[in-house]
């Protein structure tokens, strides 16, 4: 791509100039023309071997009727396959091949594939994902070692501060494009539930998801992951995952973990609003209020109570409660974080260690049989754990329907994921062993209470 003269990324030269005393001190403007007429190529070829292409394929099975066969000789034709593929990108952030990318760009593959800027092309296989965070880590299977960008602190990241984004949009070969950051702690961009992205003007469009922004000193400070468009087309608002959370992603891909574990707080958290705000005696509406908390967990043993507002954590301001869980995660799991609350428009910190969330009663997972409502249905034990892989709130109790078999009696009933069976013919449901003992029974009726979201559901079947 060719870059033209502008005046923007005279920041370039005059940055990388300055000397390294602060981070203001190192942000200047254009002072001549000579300046105006600098570029950003020599940072893009530091940089452009560390963004691949990521191409995924994955087979899924079409299914094949011929209506001249099922009509007079009531066959069908058999099923048939076809391959799907999608295109994104990714960042090498370390010389043997590990691979940043979103998770949406790899959902599903059967076999995935990265291409080089010099048009190397090597097999990939996935260490890590996560769709709630929407980040994935590949390791490029091929010997290094490989050009790569280091990951830098997204937390020095300033609105006004000079980017490029670079990736592959539309399959047309590697692009780049610059713009400035337009906003930090963005939330409710995506639909998942990870509220904290950098908002910038660069120009990123869907082949770009994966891609690296990057800052004037050649770091990742995040992987573009959301464009917000009527039309599909970039229109000058993007977002990026911050590169603080990547670095921790990508530790606990290299540490061996099946999954990501975000910490356990036991509270929870709603926005502060204005009334609120003005109510508390706060000066403006911004924070996480806690509206309950869990005895004998982390927020409690801590001393967090609910009406109290946390402002901050490690002394970095906390906008929204999306941004509190943001920063907590970076903290880390097996870490403490000094969290400000608010109380009676006094604040005060108090020391929060950050655990996994404990799995409190057994699973004892059972795959409910038999001439019943239930069966088909698979039950466990809620707790705090399995609530949170279940993206639940963790202060559910008792018996929770954890999958259902296609063409079950549970299936047809409407029985779905996540509902909470509270009683089945008057008895109370406290844990999954009861309930088998329940449904083994042959009843004529059943009259069966289910919580879904939050109501509950009475319902009666012969």
């Amino acid at each position: 791509m060719n870059f033209g003269r502008r005046a923007l990324p005279a920041l370039v030269l005059a940055i990388a100039m300055s000397a390294p005393a602060t981070a203001q001190e190192n942000k200047t403007v254009p002072q001549s023309h000579t300046e105006m007429q600098l570029s950003f190529a020599p940072l893009v070829k530091q940089t452009a071997n560390a963004v691949v292409n990521v191409y995924a394929e994955r087979v899924v099975e079409r299914r094949s009727v011929d209506p001249f066969f099922e009509e007079f000789f009531g066959q069908r034709m058999p099923n048939r396959t076809e391959k799907q593929s999608s295109l994104g990108s990714g960042v090498i952030v370390r010389s043997d091949g590990i691979v940043v990318t979103n998770n949406h760009v790899i959902e599903g593959a059967d076999d995935i594939k990265v291409a080089l800027a010099d048009g190397r092309e090597y097999p990939c296989k996935i260490i890590l994902k996560d769709d709630r965070l929407d980040l994935a880590v590949m390791k490029i299977e091929a010997d290094g070692p490989f050009g790569i960008i280091p990951i830098g602190d997204s937390d020095a990241v300033e609105v006004g501060d000079l980017v490029l984004a670079m990736g592959n949009p539309f399959g047309v070969g590697q692009t780049v494009t610059s713009g400035i950051v337009s906003a930090l702690a963005r939330n409710q961009v995506s639909s998942g539930d990870f509220g904290f992205f950098i908002q910038t003007d660069a120009a990123i469009n869907p082949g770009n998801s994966g891609g690296g922004l990057i800052n004037v000193k050649g770091e990742l400070i995040g992987i573009n992951t959301a464009i917000f468009s009527r039309g599909g087309g970039s229109n000058g608002v993007g977002f990026a995952i911050p590169a603080n959370l990547v670095k921790v992603f990508v530790a606990s891909a290299e540490g061996g973990g099946g999954s990501f574990i975000r910490p356990f707080v036991g509270a929870t958290f709603e926005p502060v609003t204005s009334d609120v705000a003005e109510a508390l005696g706060l000066d403006r509406a911004r924070g996480a209020l806690v509206s309950a908390v869990q005895p004998d967990g982390p927020a409690a043993n801590a001393g967090m109570k609910p009406g109290q507002v946390v402002t901050a954590v490690n002394g970095i301001s906390v906008e929204h409660p999306d941004a509190l869980g943001y920063r907590l995660t970076t903290v880390g799991i097996g870490h403490e974080a000094r969290v400000t609350v608010t109380e009676h428009g006094e604040a005060h910190d108090i020391t929060l260690k950050l655990e996994q969330a404990p799995e409190t009663a057994p699973r004892d997972e059972r795959l409910i049989e038999g001439r019943n409502p239930f069966a088909g249905a698979v039950v466990a034990n809620l707790s705090p754990r399995l609530a949170d892989e279940l993206r639940m709130p963790t202060s559910l109790t008792g018996v929770v329907v954890t999958e259902v078999n296609r063409g079950s009696p549970a299936a047809r009933i409407g029985l779905e994921p996540k509902d909470i069976v509270r009683s089945v013919n008057g008895t109370p449901i406290d844990n999954s062993k009861t309930l088998e003992s329940i449904v083994a029974e042959d009843a004529s009726f059943w009259r069966v209470e289910i919580e879904r979201d939050g109501q509950l559901i009475r319902q009666f079947f012969r």
